[in-house]
């Protein structure tokens, strides 16, 4: 499953350093200036609630217990992220595993899952939808498929301006008059950086009433 939009992504986030150097987070700069924390560029990665399973049902206009066909869910979802180019790449893996009702015949039933790129937690910069099909062996209640999505995105799309990253990564020691005040609380900061933080979130493409279905059992 591969997810570009027509203009590529935008931002995936910008590498923040508060410190350079081979420092950890956490860890207390060596001039007493503060605490270094590193903000990563690869998007964080998510199943969101209410959509990281699906139950089938027959007769599928039934919602019955009795009447549960397949359930299905998403595990195992991991992440890496490499820089190719003048784009990040992100890419996610993950198991759809199935439990049928009935140890039947040989069967195949496919799923839809989505994959999404969100910006600044409200603005979806491209969604793709795939079929991943679960095959149940005969006699089998179990079957589980690994599916992966990949996102490229503009690397210089994600960096901060420089006047932000000027802001973050000043040094301030005690005495100064703004020693106390936090960068990161400044309107400014705050909005530069929801503007380049970006999830990739996976989930099954739920129809409405699987939907309801899932947030009311």
């Amino acid at each position: 499953m591969r997810i570009a939009a027509a203009s590529k992504f935008l931002a995936l986030g910008a590498v923040l350093a508060l410190v350079a150097g081979c420092a950890k987070r956490g860890d207390i700069d060596s001039t007493g200036q503060g605490i270094i924390q590193f903000r990563s560029a690869c998007p964080s990665v998510a199943i969101p609630a209410n959509i990281g399973d699906i139950t089938l049902f027959d007769p599928a206009g039934s919602k019955d217990a009795a009447a549960i066909d397949v359930v299905a869910n998403i595990t195992d979802l991991r992440s890496t992220c490499q820089t190719v180019g003048e784009e990040i790449q992100s890419q996610v893996t993950f198991v759809v595993n199935a439990l049928r009702r009935d140890a039947g015949p040989a069967r195949s039933v496919d799923v839809p899952v989505f994959s999404t790129v969100v910006r600044g937690a409200t603005s979806v910069i491209a969604k793709r939808v795939t079929m991943v099909r679960l095959n149940f062996a005969e006699g089998s209640l179990r079957a589980s498929t690994p599916a992966s999505s990949t996102a490229f995105v503009n690397r210089a799309a994600a960096t901060l301006p420089p006047e932000i990253e000027r802001l973050i990564t000043r040094p301030r020691k005690t005495g100064d008059a703004d020693a106390a005040l936090d960068p990161l609380a400044r309107p400014e900061v705050k909005a530069a950086i929801q503007r380049t933080s970006f999830e990739l979130l996976v989930g099954f493409n739920l129809t409405p009433d699987q939907l309801r279905y899932n947030i009311t059992r």
